[in-house]
């Protein structure tokens, strides 16, 4: 018999989990949530979006160390990475960041429920724990925030030594001679980004014709461009891997080269297989509820709530961009939305970023998509070279701001940076969309001198009316 009572059950302690159970418990909920692994936060605080930042930041410190502070008078002798202590920080910021999701918990009166979460039908979730002993509790209505897990290719199965997933990318002690990285996506790139900037040789196999393929097209460009200058990096477009093989010390990946169907082998320590993330709903027990998912993902509508009246389904489990700032948004909304508040999501304004050196960073339409859609539009672009911020900085003269607006009415369609700050500036682009501002509207604001922000007025002030100073 279940013995706890709840108004909402979140089976997930992600960003869309978690946020959602504190959203729901200010507004007078008494939420209880359930997570299988040992601590809270899911995939991004675990073994995603934190971990990896930690990692790109030590790398880049590295980086600037070896090959940018003698241009700043600062000598330095003896140099080099100790990887141990690397991931040990690495595992310090983790920690810290997951206790704080306790805290929050504890915080906000909401009960952790340790476990796998699954329904016995749409107002009783069992958790069963891992000793095989499981309580059923009852709720009202329930959120589906399961996160998602590395996709594994056939013909490439992980072997958590030579073929790895992100995950143990994160764990890697002894950083390897070669690394073959299979995607160019976000995390692939991001991934390319560590090891590369700590003296690894990286070869990118990607399928499609560019680097970060889902954002603007310049941005990858850009990317690739900035990697092959400052790194041991090459990348092989058009390529599609088909398999992998150990072979002793080394690990041996086999492409086809999809121009001319021919098939070409690389060589390499560690192939990281980084081609995307699939939605995971395994044990939940939808098929008790009638809920069949689509291509993996579960079906919601407008309100994220799925077929079956009262469960909800947010972040990687559903449609659109698999983002932690998205899911976290979702999870407002539908906590707010069992207020009887009236919460809205403008899908168009969340910003997608990559958080390799330069960071990359892009919102609302893309160039592409414009003419695609027929849309008349104006396009403004900004080079980090002309900007004083970034010559006074690491010299950061690389990528550039690029804004585009409606060819009519000026309003502001998209935003795109690769360059420094990228993930921080991007967010006028965020706040202009919501607005419906106009690129003339960003470019009248006064910008502080000197900062790496005048380069997104001054990218706006050529959407608007081709009136770029410094150019």
């Amino acid at each position: 018999m279940a013995s706890k009572q709840f108004d909402l059950v979140v089976i997930g302690s992600g960003p869309g989990g978690y946020v959602a159970a504190i959203r729901a418990a200010q507004l007078g909920m008494k939420v209880g949530i359930v997570e299988k692994n040992p601590t809270l936060g899911g995939t991004c605080l675990n073994v995603g979006c934190i971990p990896s930042k930690a990692l790109l930041d030590s790398s880049e410190h590295y980086f600037q160390a070896k090959h940018q502070f003698s241009t700043h008078g600062i000598k330095l002798k003896d140099l080099e990475v100790d990887m141990n202590q690397m991931i040990t920080r690495k595992a310090d910021v983790v920690k810290k960041t997951v206790e704080g999701v306790s805290y929050l918990m504890k915080k906000n009166k909401i009960e952790v429920l340790s476990g796998l979460g699954s329904f016995v039908d749409k107002n009783t979730i069992k958790v069963t724990k891992d000793d095989g002993s499981f309580e059923e509790v009852k709720t009202d209505k329930t959120i589906i925030a399961t996160g998602s897990e590395p996709v594994e290719l056939p013909g490439m199965a992980f072997d958590g030594k030579k073929i790895i997933s992100s995950t143990e990318a994160l764990e890697l002690t002894e950083i390897p001679e070669t690394m073959i990285v299979i995607g160019g996506g976000v995390i692939a790139s991001e991934m390319a980004s560590v090891y590369g900037r700590l003296g690894s040789k990286i070869i990118t196999v990607e399928f499609m014709d560019r680097l970060i393929p889902s954002m603007d097209a310049d941005l990858g460009k850009e990317l690739a461009k900035v990697l092959k200058k400052e790194l041991d990096y090459q990348v092989h477009f058009k390529h599609k891997a088909v398999g992998a093989k150990v072979a002793g010390k080394k690990v041996i990946v086999t492409a086809e080269n999809t121009k001319n169907g021919e098939n070409v082998d690389f060589e390499g320590d560690i192939c990281l297989v980084a081609v995307g993330r699939r939605p995971y709903t395994e044990g939940l027990g939808l098929e008790k509820l009638g809920i069949e998912t689509d291509r993996g993902r579960i079906p919601v509508n407008e309100n994220l709530e799925t077929a079956v009246p009262g469960v909800f389904a947010i972040g990687d489990v559903v449609r659109g961009a698999m983002l932690a700032h998205k899911a976290s948004e979702e999870g407002v909304l539908v906590a707010e939305f069992m207020a009887g508040q009236h919460p809205h999501i403008n899908y168009r304004a969340i910003p997608n970023v990559v958080y390799t050196w330069p960071e990359v960073a892009g919102v609302g339409f893309t160039e592409q998509e414009l003419k695609e859609d027929k849309i008349p539009y104006k396009s403004g672009k900004f080079p980090f070279k002309a900007s004083g911020r970034a010559r006074a900085s690491m010299d950061d003269s690389f990528g550039f701001v690029k804004v585009l607006s409606h060819k009519e009415t000026d309003e502001l369609l998209g935003m795109h940076i690769v360059g420094p700050r990228a993930a921080d500036m991007i967010m006028e682009g965020v706040m202009g969309l919501e607005y419906r501002a106009s690129a003339e509207d960003i470019a009248i604001f006064s910008h502080p001198h000197p900062t790496f922000s005048e380069s997104v007025k001054e990218a706006a002030m050529g959407a608007t009316a081709d009136r770029i100073i410094h150019l």
